[in-house]
Order: structure tokens, then C-alpha cells, then sequence
């Protein structure tokens, strides 16, 4: 079992609604040149769900679930402070509506939108207004495996960490952490070069099809855990040699040049400390019976 400082984190009482989906009055142009105007972030997403693919959808920029803020400014607080102190993993609670008492699981959090992304089953979905208040207890950040200092955690609920599979392997004390894919570094786009990674996201790019085939990332899933190789999320979103970062994807692909399915950042290490292992159930809606996986019970 992973040591960590869970007992020293401290807890907070969120509030959230969910936010209203954001259509543009202009069209977009994708990485080939055709113009598109899709569905595409933000709103109550009633058909998608964790464990879905995150390809084939006629959307850009899709966000499964239900996508939450609080307040209209979405780059100061109170939103700001939502955003960064909400970890995929936090479990949320419907407090006012139809839907009062439903449950739900944060996926993680969308840079641009800065939504917060949180899993509700679809009867719940069906049920919720977008005055509905959704409250959920933030704990996670400051989180550290402390037999591995070196090793940065971030947006990651001591909860969810638990239970991914995360061992550390005795010979070389590296951490084993199951992975549905791993993606090539010049695969990052959109995001890339933030200075912080405690909020928001960046992209896998998916312009080059024949990359994607390779390198077997068709198959992605929201909710899936990857591995970027090569990417440091330490201190910033950057391409270091023998780094590894662990995310959590939380949008759909897109058409623009430079965009794909969204990340948020889980764990991260500057020198090979973390070792992926490809596991195809390595997404949240398995780990936690969410999302597609509550249709399997």
C-alpha cells in the first residue's frame, strides 16, 4: 500500500451548477482546411458518459458528464479557486432540484471552459436544471506518496489514487501505474507551455491518423488514464527526456489544428521515476463502477 500525507489534507466544502453549453456564432476551420460549427463544450451531456469512446462523436471538444462553475467570471475566483481545489476522484452531491441526493464522481477540469467535469448517472442527468447547486468536498491537493517526494500529485483525490493499481516495484522503487495508452510527446498540443498544472488541461493531438494507429490511442476512452512519456508536468507543461506524466482524459477529439482529447494532469516525474503498464480497464468508470460501467452492474 502507497504511503501518502492524506491525514494532513485539508477539506473543503464546494458548491457548483452546472454551466450552459457554449455554441459559437462563427464557424471553425479544422486542421484540413474545411470550415464545421458543432456542439461542442460546457452543458448537461445526457448521452456521454465516462468509459465512452472519445472519438465519433459529431462535437468538438465534448464534455461527458455534467460541466460545473460557480459564478460567471471564469478566470477569477470564485470559479478560479473551484477549479484548482476540485480533484478528479471528489464525490459530489446534487443539494437542490429533482435530482436532490444523486451522487456523482469528478472526472476533472476543462482549460478554456474552466469547467469542472463531474460523472452523473442519466437518470440523474434527465432530472437536473442548470440552477440545480451541486456541492462536493475538495480534498487532494498538496497530496504526496511520501516514499516518493520527488513524484508531483496534483488534482488527484487520495481516494482515486488508491484504487488505480499504483504499486511501487521493489527492485528499483519505481512506481507501476496501469495505463489504457501511451502517448508519444509530440503528440501535446493545445495547453502545452502552461505554468501552472494544477488547473485546466492540454491536448493530444490526433491531426496524423496514422500516428494514432501506432501508437494504439484509437481506442481511447473518457475517463481513461495515460501516460504522456517524455512530458514534465512538475512545474509546467513541458517536454523533458525520460519525464512521465499521468493524466486523466476528460474531453472528446476535435478538428482544430493542434487539438485532440483533453488532460488534466494526475502525477508527474522529471527522471523515469513513474513506469507505465498498459491495462485496457485503466479508466476511472472501471476503477470506480461510474460512468458506462453502472450499466454493467
Amino acid at each position: 500500500m502507497l504511503k501518502t500525507n492524506e491525514k494532513r489534507l485539508v477539506q473543503f466544502s464546494l458548491e457548483c451548477k452546472p454551466g450552459h453549453p457554449f455554441a459559437g456564432n462563427r464557424l471553425n476551420v479544422d486542421h484540413l482546411g474545411k470550415p464545421f460549427q458543432l456542439p461542442g463544450i460546457g452543458g448537461i451531456t445526457l448521452n456521454i458518459q465516462a468509459g465512452d469512446s472519445v472519438y465519433g462523436w459529431v462535437g468538438d471538444h465534448i464534455e461527458p458528464g455534467v460541466s460545473c462553475k460557480w459564478g460567471d467570471k471564469r478566470n477569477e475566483n470564485p470559479n478560479q479557486s473551484f477549479q484548482i481545489l476540485a480533484c478528479a476522484g471528489n464525490e459530489a452531491v446534487v443539494t437542490s432540484g429533482k435530482a436532490k441526493g444523486a451522487r456523482g464522481v469528478v472526472l476533472g477540469h476543462h482549460g478554456g471552459s474552466e469547467h469542472l467535469i463531474i460523472d452523473f448517472d442519466k437518470k440523474t442527468k434527465e432530472k437536473l436544471s442548470y440552477e440545480d447547486t451541486i456541492r462536493l468536498v475538495a480534498v487532494g491537493m498538496g497530496l504526496e506518496i511520501t516514499t516518493h517526494p520527488e513524484i508531483r500529485i496534483v488534482n488527484l483525490a487520495p481516494s482515486l489514487l488508491k484504487k488505480m493499481g499504483i504499486r511501487a516495484e521493489r527492485k528499483t522503487g519505481k512506481l507501476i501505474v496501469p495505463v489504457a495508452a501511451k502517448i508519444p510527446s509530440e503528440c501535446m498540443g493545445s495547453g502545452i507551455g502552461a505554468t501552472n498544472t494544477s488547473i485546466g488541461d492540454y491536448d493530444i493531438m490526433t491531426s496524423d491518423w496514422k500516428t494514432v494507429i501506432e501508437n494504439k490511442m484509437d481506442k481511447m476512452r473518457f475517463g481513461d488514464f495515460v501516460a504522456l512519456m517524455d512530458q514534465d508536468n512538475r512545474f509546467g507543461r513541458a517536454h523533458r527526456k525520460g519525464a512521465v506524466t499521468i493524466g486523466i482524459v476528460i474531453h472528446s477529439d476535435c478538428r482544430n489544428s493542434g487539438h485532440g482529447p483533453g488532460v488534466t494532469t494526475l502525477l508527474s516525474c522529471g527522471n523515469g521515476e513513474i513506469e507505465p503498464v498498459i491495462d485496457p480497464a485503466a479508466n476511472i468508470a472501471d476503477v470506480l463502477k461510474i460512468g458506462n460501467c453502472r450499466e454493467k452492474k
